[in-house]
């Protein structure tokens, strides 16, 4: 296939190169370059698994699984499907930690550069556009698993070193992808959680500016504040000194997770709900007439083996729900990207089968997990609702009042949110760790690479209900 000219920025469009408007419709290859517990199935956060592993199996087994892991998540076969449903852009999320070490700062790992630029050019043969998504930076720029960051405390906020070091591999990632035109742009950091809301602005102008010195032709997205919700902080004309961008939103609705205490129905009153909480989230940039891209919505699915015979019911709902979250989008003629492609059944479009060897090794553990609760995204808290409420109990007692416990980044966190974070999300996961990794102990290479072979996608069961909702909205073309 030729190469297309570089997308650019024109009002709030993104362009080709003769100015024809381009809506990037897609999906987020989470899970891949950067894990996360709910995707792949382990406890905690990515670096506690590898330093597990590495113990278990010994540094070069540890080492041989993760090759064959990484080289089996994404293939040709991935991009043939991933196209026939006329998607044309994946973002995708990636570790700092492949690209340096903490031990060895500021030192290019050049083994990075052999993942991500396989799935690039896979996908630039299939025609599918990349965006590249700094999704765990050093020290963590949010408050969750999904940056790497075992604690709840974001430290890229208060150490400027985490956060020069972003802009360093940002400068390496320019300098090797500039005049790349199927990759569609840098998502320069997902999800931040600047508790200050100034020092994202500050660390954004450092940012592009140090990008535009190398590469000033790729577009460059930019998350709002407070996991990509907020732009209220941005100010009046901050976007006057940012050329060529993209603003990012992630417009998850809280109809789609076992949390909600409504089941959609897409009654009229829903769906205005829907649509208002979009149009809060957008509303800085829509009044300046500002491009939007939508990086990550969409509600998770109940699975037969934990949520029973009710699961096709729920999953109904859910794809009700983004039915009409496309239909605000189609209206608006934004750029979307779903989260998420591939993981072991909660979200993907197409989910490990439970057939595989990977999945039957840790079906026992991934009960346990989800009884526990253990992973934060999607949790159904039922069975821990006894600990939770003492836990609640005992805090509202020693701290009474509301304001003290509002701690940032509330309200998006709620009270119930920071109580489970600590306890079971990170205190609890922490201790799983180990017990994860024991499943590998004793396996030779023939083994693992079995294991590791479950993520390809040959061995994937398809999402039908979500992919036919994908394949019927992309088809909507810019006015």
């Amino acid at each position: 296939m030729s190469a297309p000219a570089i997308l650019k920025v024109k009002g709030d469009k993104i362009v080709d190169g003769e100015g024809n408007p381009v809506l990037m419709r897609g999906a987020g290859l989470g899970g891949w370059m950067n894990q996360e517990n709910f995707i792949t199935g382990y406890p905690g956060r990515e670096f506690q698994i590898r330093e597990a592993l590495d113990e278990v199996l010994g540094p070069q087994k540890a080492a041989f699984y993760w090759d064959k892991f990484l080289e089996y998540f994404f293939t040709e076969s991935d991009a043939t499907f991933y196209k026939s449903l006329g998607l044309n852009c994946i973002r995708i999320a990636f570790n700092y930690r492949h690209f340096e070490d903490d031990m060895n700062p500021r030192v290019l790992k050049p083994e990075g550069f052999k993942y991500l630029d396989r799935v690039v050019d896979i996908c630039a043969k299939a025609g599918i556009y990349t965006i590249l998504d700094y999704h765990a930076a050093a020290g963590g720029q949010n408050t969750d698993w999904h940056s790497d960051n075992p604690t709840h405390v974001a430290s890229f906020w208060v150490h400027k070193d985490f956060q020069d070091r972003t802009i360093w591999l940002w400068e390496e990632l320019a300098k090797h992808y500039k005049g790349n035109p199927w990759v569609a742009g840098y998502n320069i950091l997902n999800e931040p959680t600047d508790p200050t809301h100034t020092r994202l602005q500050e660390w954004y102008d450092r940012c592009i500016k140090a990008i535009h010195a190398i590469d000033d032709e790729h577009i460059i997205y930019l998350d709002g504040n407070t996991f990509a919700s907020d732009f209220s902080h941005f100010g009046d004309n901050l976007h006057e000194r940012w050329p060529n961008c993209v603003y990012s939103v992630h417009d998850y609705n809280l109809y789609g997770f076992p949390s909600s205490t409504e089941t959609y129905v897409s009654s009229d009153e829903q769906k205005a709900r829907v649509r208002r909480g979009y149009l809060k989230k957008t509303a800085w940039m829509r009044e300046r007439g500002l491009p939007i891209w939508n990086g990550e919505f969409g509600p998770v699915y109940a699975r037969k083996q934990y949520d029973g015979e009710e699961s096709d019911e729920i999953n109904k709902s859910r794809y009700l729900l983004l039915k009409d979250q496309l239909a605000v989008y189609d209206q608006e003629q934004i750029s979307w990207s779903i989260w998420l492609y591939k993981d072991i059944g909660f979200q993907g479009m197409v989910h490990v089968g439970l057939d595989t060897p990977y999945m039957q090794r840790f079906e026992k553990f991934l009960l346990k997990k989800y009884q526990l609760a253990v992973d934060a995204w999607g949790a159904d808290t039922k069975s821990v609702k006894d600990t939770q409420d003492m836990l609640e109990k005992f805090i509202t007692d020693a701290i009474p009042n509301p304001a003290h416990r509002a701690l940032y980044p509330a309200p998006v966190w709620t009270f119930s949110d920071r109580i489970g974070r600590l306890y079971r999300n990170i205190m609890l996961a922490e201790y799983m760790v180990k017990e994860w990794a024991e499943h590998f102990r004793g396996l030779d290479e023939k083994e693992l690479d079995d294991l590791a072979s479950s993520f390809k996608f040959e061995n994937c069961t398809k999402r039908d209900g979500l992919n036919a909702v994908l394949q019927e909205h992309h088809k909507v073309t810019t006015k």
